[in-house]
Parts: structure tokens; C-alpha cells; sequence
């Protein structure tokens, strides 16, 4: 369908269902979820793509800005690289920021340290998340760094490396920040579908 409205935040991730999208088991499904600026919620695109490569998600995007999309203010994602490198390659989103997914970053920090660890750095982790404003969050990345950098240098490399991609969201709306910081809207809203393809081993295929 063609695309009049103007979105202001973009939500982009790749999500893997048990469902027969075709021979190739390496196929996920990308999907683009817009919100309006009075705060509806629309899902723009749900397309196969190839190990969310680059290419896939740039036909995706290309296709929707052939369609009317817009530039948004912010794009939400995962660190998948496919995703970024796609937006960087497209003339069309050169003034839109980037938000990296706050849930993500925090599963990957954590796979670096040891379980006894764990529970210290996720509270650490979560205070950035939760920060008041960017100055707070900077100021418990650092104790965080302090604490861990000595003995396990892969996790702090894991939450610097790109740091200014996951503070984006302060330069918006507070009241947005619940809602920009992480994918979940994505997440949330294919939670059911993971539910039951699980309970039906993957019933269907692409075209059903």
C-alpha cells in the first residue's frame, strides 16, 4: 500500500519463527514496526530475508521509501550489522539517528562475565538504561568500567564499543525513552507467533 503518513520512530529487527519460509533454514523474517507522532503504533513491513544481511534489509527499505516512507527521526535495532550497514548505505536516512537496543546490549554484556557477576552488572547495566539524563548514565558506565575492565575487558569493550548508538535516546522526548531504548515493541508483539509455531512445529509456509 502506498505510505502517507510520517513516521517518527522506526523499530527494525529480524525475528526467527519455526514456519517454512522455503528451503533455506537461514531465512528470518525482517519486520519494521512505525509509530505516528500523535503515537500510533503500525507494522510497516514483514518480508524473508537472508541471515538479516545487508541487502535484505536495504530491498525492504528500499521498497518502502518507494512506497512514500519518509526519513524518521530514530531507527531502533539490535546491533546487527546488516541493519546498520544498510541504513548508511541509503541517501534517504543520512539525518536519521541510530538507538541500539538496550535489552540486547545488556544479554550480550552479560555472556562476558561469569554467573557470580551477573547480578551486580545487570543492576549496573539497568541504572545507565533507567538513567535521569546522559551525564548519570556515563557516570555508572564508568564505575562499571572501573569495576569489571581489569578482569574481564571483553565485557567492557562489548558495552563502550558503540556507546553513543545507545544513548541516542536522551536527545528526545523523556516521555519516549521507555519505548525508543529497546526493541520490544518488535519483540512483544511476535511473542504469540513464536508460541505457536512452537506448539504447531512450524505449521505453514511462506505463502500461507
Amino acid at each position: 500500500r502506498l505510505i502517507t503518513k510520517q513516521y517518527v520512530y522506526l523499530w527494525a529487527d529480524g525475528v526467527n519463527v519455526k514456519i517454512r519460509l522455503g528451503e533455506d533454514k537461514k531465512l528470518c523474517l525482517l519486520v519494521l514496526i512505525g509509530v505516528t507522532a500523535t503515537g500510533d503504533k503500525e507494522v510497516l513491513a514483514i518480508e524473508a530475508g537472508y541471515r538479516e544481511s545487508a541487502e535484505s534489509w536495504k530491498l525492504v527499505f528500499t521498497d518502502l521509501i518507494a512506497r512514500g516512507l519518509t526519513p524518521p527521526w530514530l531507527i531502533i535495532g539490535d546491533g546487527a550489522l546488516g541493519l546498520w550497514k544498510a541504513v548508511d548505505e541509503l541517501s534517504q536516512f543520512k539525518h536519521t539517528r541510530s538507538q541500539r537496543c538496550w535489552v540486547h546490549k545488556i544479554a550480550n554484556v552479560l555472556d562476558k562475565l561469569p554467573k557470580r557477576l551477573q547480578p551486580q552488572a545487570k543492576r549496573l547495566l539497568h541504572d545507565m538504561m533507567k538513567a535521569d539524563n546522559r551525564q548519570s548514565a556515563e557516570e555508572t558506565r564508568k564505575q562499571f568500567v572501573e569495576s569489571f575492565a581489569d578482569k574481564y575487558p571483553k565485557a567492557t569493550t562489548c558495552l563502550t564499543t558503540g556507546w553513543e548508538n545507545l544513548v541516542s535516546f536522551f536527545d528526545f522526548p523523556a516521555a519516549h525513552w521507555q519505548h525508543i531504548r529497546t526493541t520490544n515493541p518488535i519483540e512483544s508483539s511476535f511473542a504469540t507467533v513464536k508460541q505457536r509455531t512452537r506448539s504447531t512445529k512450524g505449521a505453514g509456509n511462506a505463502t500461507m
